[in-house]
């Protein structure tokens, strides 16, 4: 029998993820870090179908993070970006640096990240340039980053959902 620090990834429960007031699924996620007991350290393995994001774009004050992709091809959006991964690729972000980021799956591919970092503590602070309305769920994610970065011209929409978004706009003019 094994300890309960060594686990399967497939005995643990995958949950989807909704923003407050969204109907948008964030990926389909696996708590490992936390059926194994860790404290600190958040570490999650997300998979996310065509079509889904990671989460919509954010940069952390307080926390580190990183993501790995174990399997697929996935669009890293960085300020405003894209910056296309494979299996294999690793990325990390730094806390209070102000980048902020999210993975989107426009492939016709599942995708597998396994993404960690720092869990969230209380007065963790968050800033989500495009979608302000997060301080109205959640105020302490008013963090404005010390240096702001123009953002590109990518809306951080999977193509998936910005043309099902323009059908359902289409059909209610």
């Amino acid at each position: 029998m094994c300890p309960a620090f060594i686990v399967s990834a497939s005995d643990i429960e995958e949950k989807v993820f909704f923003y407050p007031n969204s109907d948008e699924p964030i990926g389909r996620g696996r708590a490992l870090g936390r059926a194994v007991g860790l404290e600190v350290l958040g570490v999650n393995l997300d998979r996310l179908l065509p079509g889904e994001r990671s989460s919509w774009p954010h940069a952390e004050a307080d926390e580190e993070e990183f993501v790995y992709v174990v399997a697929g091809k996935v669009d890293c959006w960085i300020d405003g970006h894209i910056h296309a991964l494979k299996s294999g690729d690793f990325v990390g972000f730094p806390k209070a640096t102000g980048i902020s980021h999210c993975f989107i799956n426009n492939s016709d591919a599942e995708v597998v990240l396994l993404v960690g970092g720092e869990k969230s503590r209380p007065g963790s602070r968050c800033c989500y340039p495009l979608n302000p309305s997060r301080i109205d769920d959640d105020p302490l994610c008013g963090w404005e980053p010390p240096v702001r970065t123009l953002l590109g011209p990518h809306d951080a929409l999977p193509d998936l959902l910005r043309a099902r978004l323009a059908r359902k706009q289409k059909e209610s003019a």
